[in-house]
């Protein structure tokens, strides 16, 4: 069963990402250690997509580096 969005970033925030704010149903998450910022598209209750999942699990990895 698909994660949801929300559970998508509690991970980032967890991982000590800030949440520079929503634009529409964009929720963007920067870090220190990280050049780029992550968006993450959908609502809350939504499923994440395979790719989201992907990106979170890299762009977390590239911050405890």
């Amino acid at each position: 069963m698909p994660r949801k969005i929300r559970e998508l970033i509690a991970d980032l925030e967890a991982a000590g990402f800030t949440n520079r704010g929503v634009k529409g149903s964009h929720h963007n998450f920067t870090h220190p250690r990280v050049t780029k910022p992550v968006a993450i598209s959908g609502k809350l209750e939504d499923d994440a997509r395979q790719s989201q999942e992907t990106a979170v699990k890299r762009v977390i990895e590239e911050s405890q580096l």
